[in-house]
């Protein structure tokens, strides 16, 4: 059957190295229903909310300031062992639209737990709206994604396998969704050690959260402990932030007419 060659278009390209990446990691997983209750009602209250990526991501965080392991890579050059990071590094999955075609560009999020959720969001919103060049990180990765094949392999293994670099360019955990799209569950892969992606806040107030990680890090006790203190984080940090935004209008009141 007569066909047509179609060219592959940079992120498209940028997918094929990330899953070939991904192959070689030993992931399993683990989903559970969160209660977010406290969590709803305090988003309620903000005029323009946080999104859910930016949520999540500072919530892991968080969770990964107080557990080494969440903020752990392993890796295996020179030889093989664990690299602990001092602070996490969070990658968000961005969907945009390029030339009529769908595209996932990740976003770099440095030190989630030290900065706003305001900050978080705004960063995030920017790299869904800004043209792809105007954002460092998709600027360096489609730059990476034009070199020959045998190049990006060889970019892919180091970056992958020294520490520093790993942290530099892959972070040292993930947040994807598809839940504006609807509902459904969303096994995704990464070469990162952790992934976390949920889904649609259900009419009970409850959301499902899965978590994929990298096996040779740490075992399935952990993870459903963290998943436990993850709702919890939801419910009391950053409610209790989320209860603390306030609008302009309602930090500096306007004066009354005298």
């Amino acid at each position: 059957m007569r066909g047509t060659v179609r060219k592959i278009s940079l992120p498209r390209r940028f997918i094929a190295d990330l899953m070939h990446a991904s192959m070689r990691v030993p992931f399993i997983s683990l989903s559970r229903t969160l209660d977010v209750g406290r969590l709803i009602e305090a988003r309620a209250q903000v005029a323009k909310p946080p999104g859910w990526a930016a949520i999540f991501v500072k919530a892991f965080a968080l969770l990964a300031k107080d557990e080494p392991v969440l903020r752990t890579l392993y890796v295996k050059l020179p030889w093989p062992h664990f690299f602990e990071l001092p602070r996490s590094v969070g990658m968000v999955a961005i969907a945009r639209v390029e030339n009529g075609q769908d595209c996932i560009l990740p976003e770099k999020v440095p030190a989630p737990d030290e900065r706003p959720l305001t900050d978080i969001d705004g960063q995030i919103r920017r790299a869904r709206d800004l043209p792809l060049m105007e954002v460092p990180a998709f600027r360096k990765i489609l730059m990476a994604t034009r070199l020959p094949l045998p190049l990006r392999r060889l970019s892919w293994l180091v970056g992958l396998n020294v520490g520093r670099m790993y942290a530099n360019n892959f972070g040292s955990f993930g947040v994807t969704s598809v839940a504006a799209y609807g509902p459904g569950e969303l096994h995704a892969l990464s070469p990162g050690p952790f992934l976390l992606s949920y889904g649609v806040v259900r009419p009970d107030r409850s959301i499902d959260v899965i978590i994929r990680w990298d096996h040779r890090i740490t075992d399935a006790a952990f993870i459903a402990g963290t998943l436990t203190r993850l709702e919890q984080v939801l419910n009391t940090e950053i409610s209790a932030e989320l209860r603390g935004i306030r609008q302009p209008a309602e930090v500096n009141p306007a004066p009354a007419a005298t």
